[in-house]
């Protein structure tokens, strides 16, 4: 398969094109080539087309006006500022500076005349704009003829220089091969799209008659052939990745119903309709003599692990082996304790690896694996070590794949490369994906949903309480407690911070025990030997302890029935996902469970928005939907986010008509333009690459 190859030579200025010093910035920018920054577009523009009369300016409105210095002042009072008065005839204008150098006050003198842009507002003595960018002129000075772009830019690159650099390039007649069209005619006719070199001169370059609010507002037919292109690469790429790992070779591995239908007989519950069709989807894939690549996803308590388990069997009946790879060593503990009850009567041997097992035991796992007589491994990042080598891997489940890089899912998947055969790769994530997500940066990935909740499951009420009814929460719990239930309480952080004044794990534990004596509690984080941490945790699958304090170390994959009550201290400093999957620990059993989301005032924005999402939805679609529009993709994706091309100007959800479009023919470019396809990556993508075996 395709490596990641570094090795290509860098794109590189022209010589002379700009100073040294430049070119370092323009690098800073992630501009490679004097190319780049045709495509590098403006932010917002500027009118500087027209010339308001003073008299005329609205308050809160950006304008230009022109008028002549009738005095010059440093004032002192509230605080040390430079404050000019300007008039057009038609009226007086103040501009304020309120940090100024020497130089300004000897430029800004009485009788010069000033062409001047800025916010207007109403001030104390009338009409000023504070801090206005300005120019001196002379009267009857050409105005500009096109609305002036505003550039991103880093420090010491001014917009005076970008401007100039992005101008020679426009200038050049017929620059390069750059302003060539990517899109077939007939496509892009049908399409309604404006033409690729149009677009960007008008971008850069818009005359003063272009509305400038679909400018602003990105809705230009401009903007939206920009948009429009850069989800076609996406797309493009993601099409590429998928096709090429087709062209490889995995074991066929056909379903023999063996141990799938034995292990379908000793359940105490039937599959779900949801689940059925999940299966079918993997165990079709399996069959196939290409690696499948499907993404598993389903909310909190949809039931993938059983859907996982069947797919391992599959795999195992046709004498291969399997591997299932969780993020923290409580829930690959999980996952082997559950699977080895269920796996075990069918004669199916399996194995634990994680990186605090005693030297012993890890080599006699080890040892296992490589015989072929464990038939499925589970662990942690330990399963994909250099000292593991399986006999012949034919499947690798990778449980919460954002928690893994690209580079983790790829050594696991490099395990078993048998003869040019890979195993097939199933990954699992019970944080949803949105759909729109889904269809681009997860284009290259086939995706199965499961998309409704085993029957009995009872709906878990959210409740918002502040942090200054501590008391009544705690009476609460003793309640629930001395009529046999059991609960979490879950605390943000494990020590004292002096950045984060958040109560702490042990803080919580050592207060909750005084206060509740007659309340067996327990105390769990991340720092505790593997040891400790799984007898704690078997202590509380038992109902010996009543009341679990912890970290976030159990947001993922911990299944006690009978834990009907979470209280989650400093809710408002997690995340929407976290939260989701934290509440997702209780109301796994048949009894009415409560998740209270203890917060502290004040509330941020953004902070309250997240309260008032989960608090109103209990769909882990729609929670992730909304998440997307808070955070964007870029933080949501995580992990995965290696080698794959974000997006700079397109948004996902406010243009899921283009993102539609740009799916619909990615295919038809590919096989039927393919001169155009590579054509149109080498401009938006050039030299990036991406890791095409994960």
């Amino acid at each position: 398969m395709q490596e990641n190859n570094n090795n290509d030579p860098a794109p590189a200025f022209s010589p002379g094109f700009a100073s040294k010093s430049v070119e370092e910035k323009l690098l800073r920018l992630g501009m490679t080539s004097e190319v780049d920054l045709l495509l590098h577009l403006p932010l917002r523009y500027e009118d500087e087309t027209h010339i308001y009369p003073i008299n005329d300016v609205v308050d809160g409105k950006t304008v230009q006006v022109e008028g002549v210095i009738t005095h010059t002042e440093i004032m002192c009072r509230p605080r040390r500022q430079l404050v000019c008065q300007v008039t057009d005839g038609s009226g007086t204008l103040h501009i304020r500076f309120l940090n100024f150098y020497g130089s300004q006050v000897k430029t800004l003198a009485v009788n010069k005349r000033l062409r001047i842009l800025g916010e207007a507002r109403n001030g104390f003595f009338g009409a000023e704009m504070v801090h206005p960018t300005y120019r001196i002129v002379q009267e009857g000075e050409p105005l500009a003829q096109a609305l002036t772009p505003v550039y991103p830019t880093t420090a010491g690159l001014s917009q005076k220089v970008l401007r100039k650099l992005i101008d020679q390039m426009l200038s050049q007649g017929e620059p390069h091969e750059f302003f060539a069209e990517t899109l077939p005619d007939t496509l892009r006719t049908a399409l309604q799209l404006a033409g690729f070199k149009d677009s960007v001169m008008l971008l850069h370059q818009p005359p003063p008659d272009v509305p400038s609010d679909s400018l602003q507002a990105r809705t230009h037919p401009a903007w939206q052939r920009i948009k429009f292109d850069e989800l076609l690469s996406q797309q493009l790429s993601m099409r590429l990745h998928y096709k090429q790992r087709r062209s490889h070779s995995a074991p066929v591995l056909v379903s023999k119903s063996k141990l799938t239908q034995a292990l379908l007989a000793s359940l105490a519950f039937k599959l779900t309709n949801a689940q059925q069709k999940t299966l079918a989807e993997v165990s079709h894939d399996l069959a196939l003599p290409h690696p499948m690549q499907r993404l598993l996803q389903g909310d909190v308590g949809s039931g993938k692990t059983v859907v996982a388990a069947l797919a391992a069997l599959q795999v195992i009946e046709n004498d291969f082996q399997a591997a299932i790879m969780a993020p923290t060593e409580i829930l690959a503990e999980q996952h082997f304790n559950k699977l080895s009850a269920w796996l075990a009567p069918l004669g199916v041997t399996v194995v634990w690896l994680s990186g605090n097992q005693k030297k012993k035991t890890k080599t006699i796992a080890l040892a296992e694996i490589a015989s072929g007589e464990a038939m499925l491994a589970i662990g942690t990042h330990a399963l994909f070590q250099e000292q593991v080598t399986f006999k012949q891997l034919g499947l690798a489940i990778i449980d919460e794949q954002h928690r893994f890089g690209v580079h983790q899912r790829l050594e696991l998947c490099l395990k078993g490369n048998i003869d040019g055969a890979v195993p097939h790769q199933l990954m699992m994530s019970a944080t949803p994906i949105p759909r729109t997500l889904s269809m681009s940066y997860y284009a290259d990935l086939d995706v199965s949903v499961i998309d409704e909740l085993p029957p009995g499951r009872t709906p878990v009420v959210t409740k918002l309480i502040a942090a200054n009814r501590r008391d009544e929460i705690i009476t609460r719990i003793h309640e629930a407690c001395r009529t046999g239930k059991q609960a979490y309480w879950v605390c943000p952080l494990i020590e004292e911070s002096e950045t984060l004044q958040l109560k702490t794990a042990n803080e919580t534990f050592e207060s909750l025990s005084e206060l509740l004596p007659e309340v067996t509690i327990g105390l769990i984080h991340g720092r505790l030997p593997a040891t400790e941490k799984s007898a704690i945790m078997e202590s509380f699958k038992q109902g010996e302890t009543q009341l679990l304090v912890a970290t976030t170390v159990i947001e993922v994959g911990v299944d006690v029935p009978n834990a009907s009550l979470m209280v989650i201290e400093h809710a408002e400093r997690m995340g929407l996902s976290q939260l989701h999957q934290l509440r997702g620990r209780v109301g796994r059993g048949s009894d009415a469970s409560v998740c209270i989301l203890m917060y502290q005032m004040p509330l941020s924005e953004i902070a309250r928005k997240r309260l008032k999402i989960i608090f109103k939805h209990t769909d882990g679609f729609e929670i992730a939907r909304q998440d997307l529009n808070l955070r964007g993709p870029g933080e949501f994706l995580g992990a995965r986010q290696s080698g794959v091309p974000m997006l700079r100007f397109a948004d996902i959800e406010q243009n899921v008509d283009l993102l539609e479009l740009a799916q619909s023919v990615a295919d038809e470019i590919l096989s039927k333009h393919p001169q155009l396809a590579q054509q149109h990556l080498q401009r938006w993508l050039g030299k990036k690459k991406t890791y095409l075996r994960v």
